[in-house]
């Protein structure tokens, strides 16, 4: 079976590391794009290019104030995959820690 298109699947768009960063900058509130960038260490179009992602799957909304363009979390996609792993919660949280070698 194919792998669904990162743009169109919130587990795919999220199993990218720099879009989680992205997104954990943005579970703390509104930022304009400049300072995604600077956080980052990130070049412009590189972090243009996975906040297109996040928009195509909903993860992100942003809006235009003056010449500044102001991104916000969507976490209501996120729902699917918290219920997901949801179900393993009791697989970690009950099982005894590995013993080392």
């Amino acid at each position: 079976m194919a792998r669904a298109a990162t743009t169109t699947d919130a587990f795919n768009a999220v199993a990218e590391p720099r879009r989680r960063q992205i997104l954990d900058l943005l579970a703390g509130g509104e930022r304009p794009v400049n300072d995604l960038v600077e956080r980052l260490g990130l070049a412009q179009p590189q972090v243009s290019k996975h906040l297109r992602v996040l928009r195509e799957v909903d993860l992100v909304h942003v809006r235009d104030e003056g010449r500044q363009r102001l991104y916000r979390l969507n976490a209501e996609p996120l729902k699917p995959i918290h219920d997901w792993l949801s179900g393993y919660e009791q697989a970690w949280t009950d099982r005894p820690p590995a013993e080392l070698p």
